[in-house]
């Protein structure tokens, strides 16, 4: 069983909002739900009593209807409320106070507060905009854009009225922008002028004729200003300056035009309406989310407004413990479930600190100062961040005061036993760590933490309440102490709604369902420890078989994070000679050389911490490793280019010349 690395307080437990949902459960039930297990086992056996409550306690604005579900014939079709009537950016926006709703850094030392009044006045004036340019409900509106307050304002506008919001990044290629975009026919698209990253400055607006003319259906585009309040530039200038662009002849969309403005004109003065808040069904589109694979085009995710807010508020109230007037931040892109995830951190009156820029500038200290300035309770980056902090040397517990540091959140990829063991040494020993995983396709988490929970090391603590979670052996059952396919058995609130363009559900179900009859399998290799805990090993689809033994990819990387030589790795399995070999990339932080004796030593250790079945045949230096735009790496695109295949969708990529580091590699060929 894993050390135990971090114990609560009685009085943190007692002050928990988990323990006092807990003796609200146990009242309405009679139960005795005094342990976590019990409280779980509760929550999947009467799914529609722990939804009903949580719906109470977290005080959700709307109808909440009779009828908690209708059971479908499939898995997919079960409906959680099916009578409710209620609007997500309501609920976000119930606070009007004066203080911060949103606290902005951006990487070259700016700083903007806007209050939850301010918040409210530039929705008001947005939706307003919004519905007098004709956009309703069912309508999509699309985003372009860096993490910035008014991204939030953004969605809020467009989520208050009933319309769809869907965003990705700004440091999308123009063919990673139209390749999602396109397929979702957005009527509204918001982009910003420019923005910044690693202390340069990326200008945005030259591309943007060039997108409007591939998306045809767009008939407003609204520039948003990265400075804030007001136009930054003559482009922006000769942009809003004019009442349209003419695209004659230039696209399909010929003979249009498009309505030009920018957002200072449309919000900031003193008039402000009343906002209509469109009530509708729990199902009713909210998001578009893209899954982020490099296999194909990616797919257009939809998730309905009532799942995604109780989910939210669920795992923020009861899992993380956020509170009114807390200060929430997770490092992230409006390309990331995460900026959604974070977004919803308002319905519980949290006051949100975004980010935009690199997180390592000008130094790897950036977002721990960030944290300290700002009085961060609950922080939020990836795995990956707390394993470079490790390797930069940083001390965050040291150079800054994080005494007000409460939670520590992890996502992205598993975080190694290092990275667990570098939070309590160098960070704080008194904070609840919790490594969540979850994904785009449910836009929340399977597992998480509990800050009523011991951590222990390398392990993520809970499967999350009111979600069946199992780990499945290949003939699909229960397995624990054995990795194994992690899926969840029960409905629950935040599945998709649909696929957009799936008419017929099947590319849904062949995503989820095909695996394990009526069975969500959620494409994770994960092991289930016997505290109860969980261990991701990597993504299924990626893990290696040499010798038929199955090896989560995470086993291998958790052996190579202790070398601060090596900045990152990526290991594939290589077809060889009628079995799998297995193969490792490894990129060198900056002055290390990789030689035979560092490469021995890393094999060595991975033979003694894992297995002699871990040790790769091949272990090669790249000068990169291809990531995501959510900052993944991808080993099906390594893996394909290794053997010769095309990867189909490398504008997922964040960094797609890195592949050519792969390919034709002589040492592969023997």
């Amino acid at each position: 069983m894993s050390e135990v690395l971090w114990m609560p307080s009685d009085e943190r437990v007692e002050k928990s909002q988990i323990t006092a949902f807990t003796t609200a459960a146990a009242s309405r039930t009679g139960r005795d739900l005094s342990s976590y297990e019990s409280l779980h086992e509760w929550s999947v056996e009467d799914s529609v009593g722990f939804w009903e409550l949580a719906w109470d306690f977290c005080e959700v604005v709307g109808d909440r209807g009779e009828r908690g579900w209708v059971a479908g014939t499939e898995f997919s079709q079960t409906r959680f409320f099916p009578d409710a009537r209620l609007n997500y950016a309501e609920n976000l926006l119930q606070c009007r106070e004066s203080r911060p709703a949103i606290i902005f850094h951006g990487e070259l030392g700016e700083r903007r507060e806007l209050s939850f009044g301010a918040l409210h006045d530039r929705v008001a004036q947005l939706a307003d905009w919004l519905r007098h340019t004709g956009i309703g409900v069912g309508d999509r509106v699309a985003g372009c854009l860096p993490n910035l307050p008014d991204a939030v304002v953004a969605m809020l506008a467009t989520t208050s009225i009933g319309a769809i919001w869907s965003s990705c990044s700004p440091d999308f290629g123009v063919g990673g922008i139209v390749d999602r975009f396109s397929q979702i026919e957005p009527k509204v698209l918001f982009c910003v002028d420019y923005y910044n990253y690693n202390g340069k400055r990326a200008e945005s607006l030259g591309r943007v004729p060039e997108i409007l003319c591939a998306l045809t259906s767009v008939e407003a585009c609204v520039v948003v200003p990265y400075a804030g309040g007001s136009s930054s530039g003559g482009d922006v200038d000769r942009l809003s300056d004019v009442d349209a662009i003419d695209l004659v002849g230039l696209s399909e969309g010929a003979g249009r035009t498009v309505e030009i403005s920018s957002l200072d004109e449309i919000v900031g003065s003193e008039d402000v309406p009343p906002i209509r808040f469109e009530r509708l069904p729990m199902d009713h589109p909210l998001f578009i989310l893209y899954s982020s694979g490099t296999t194909g085009k990616p797919k257009c995710i939809v998730h309905g407004a009532g799942g995604t807010l109780l989910q939210h508020l669920k795992e923020h109230r009861l899992h993380v413990d956020l509170r009114p007037e807390d200060r929430f931040f997770y490092f992230t892109t409006c390309g990331w479930m995460m900026w959604n995830w974070l977004a919803s951190g308002l319905a519980t009156g949290a006051t949100l600190v975004l980010y935009d820029g690199s997180p390592f500038f000008p130094d790897a200290r950036r977002l721990w100062k960030l944290a300290a300035d700002e009085a961060v309770h609950v922080f939020g980056v990836s795995a990956k961040f707390i394993d470079s902090s490790l390797k930069a040397g940083v001390s965050p517990g040291q150079d800054f005061d994080l005494t007000g540091l409460r939670s520590i959140l992890s996502t992205g990829s598993p975080l190694g036993e290092d990275g667990f063991d570098f939070i309590y040494r160098e960070v704080a020993s008194d904070v609840h760590l919790a490594s969540i995983s979850g994904g785009t396709d449910i836009v929340s988490c399977f597992v998480l933490g509990s800050p009523t929970l011991p951590v222990r090391r390398g392990e993520i603590q809970c499967p999350g309440l009111g979600m069946q979670v199992e780990v499945f052996s290949d003939d699909g059952r229960r397995i624990v102490g054995t990795p194994g396919e992690l899926v969840c058995t029960r409905p629950f609130p935040s599945m998709p709604v649909r696929f957009w363009n799936d008419p017929d559900g099947s590319r849904y179900r062949a995503a989820y369902f095909e695996r394990f009859p009526d069975v969500w399998c959620h494409g994770d290799w994960c092991l289930e420890t016997e505290a109860g805990g969980y261990v991701i090993q990597g993504r299924s689809d990626a893990v290696l078989n040499p010798g038929g033994v199955r090896i989560g990819t995470a086993e291998i990387y958790s052996q190579v994070e202790s070398f601060t030589e090596i900045l990152e790795a990526i290991a594939i399995g290589q077809p060889w000679e009628g079995d799998v070999r297995v193969v490792l990339f490894v990129k060198m932080a900056g002055g290390a050389i990789f030689d035979d004796a560092l490469e021995a030593r890393l094999r060595s250790r991975i033979r003694k911490n894992a297995s002699p079945r871990h040790v790769p045949a091949r272990i090669l230096e790249v000068e990169d490793i291809p990531r995501t735009r959510s900052g993944k790496i991808t080993e099906l695109a390594v893996r394909d280019v290794v053997v010769g295949r095309e990867v189909k969708n490398v504008e997922a990529l964040a960094n797609s010349e890195a592949l050519e580091y792969f390919r034709d590699r002589e040492e592969l060929r023997s």
